[in-house]
């Protein structure tokens, strides 16, 4: 059977396979650091606050930490951080704003379009670590046309836990065979597999910076591999 024939929804990771979170980051990491005149390695941050990404929801979904939307693990990276790249000057306010970046991240190319032809035929959603609020307000500035937000509070689970993928699919009132995550990271898909979701691989050459390593997608038997997202839309026949 092919996949456009049982599929009802696509719901989809979001920072790397959706917005370009390095260049976004950076872009904002910069400008904060050019009103105070300091020099630095914006890419360099940006990676290291991502770095910092699964560490900290890890201490969530090992349960030695209470419940806590990304947004406060984003902004205690980014206190922790600010000092080693010389910018701990910043004050409450440039801080607070410096940890919406994640809200402001730009959108691959192929991305808008794509899910507008997806959106013809399937429900679309994030399937996203993000938070409501995060996703919402980067959904309005970059034109995402998202049917509903699935944030990881809607689960209170982050992914890779099963909770985060079910009960995305049990709020579609669907059952797990009649969705996709689309995704550009292995993990993320062989996690959503495990318990009966339809794989979509989307290729992020880019995601790392240029020549870096990225999933390729060719190592595991995914329902698709797609170039990018008017790839994978085309593939589910819309």
């Amino acid at each position: 059977m092919k996949p456009s024939e049982s599929i009802k929804a696509v719901v989809f990771d979001v920072f790397g396979t959706c917005v370009d979170w390095r260049s976004g980051v950076a872009r904002e990491v910069a400008l904060a650091a050019a009103r105070r005149s300091v020099a630095i390695d914006a890419h360099g941050f940006a990676d290291a606050w991502r770095g910092r990404y699964q560490p900290a929801m890890e201490e969530v979904r090992s349960g030695r930490r209470p419940w806590t939307i990304l947004d406060v693990l984003h902004r205690e990276s980014l206190d922790a951080l600010l000092p080693k790249f010389g910018l701990g000057m910043l004050d409450e306010a440039e801080r607070r704003d410096l940890a919406r970046a994640w809200h402001r991240l730009d959108p691959w190319p192929d991305v808008v379009d794509g899910l507008a032809r997806l959106r013809r035929r399937y429900v679309i959603a994030p399937m996203s670590n993000g938070n409501v609020a995060l996703l919402l307000n980067m959904a309005r500035r970059a034109g995402l046309p998202w049917d509903l937000i699935l944030g990881a509070e809607t689960s209170r689970a982050y992914k890779p836990l099963p909770g985060s993928y079910l009960n995305a699919v049990a709020m579609l009132g669907l059952e797990p065979g009649e969705v996709m995550l689309g995704a550009a990271h292995e993990d993320d898909l062989r996690a959503a597999a495990a318990v009966g979701l339809r794989t979509g691989f989307v290729a992020r050459p880019l995601e790392f910076g240029e020549g870096r390593r990225t999933d390729r997608g060719d190592a595991a038997p995914w329902d698709i591999v797609a170039r990018d997202f008017g790839e994978l839309a085309a593939r589910l026949d819309c």
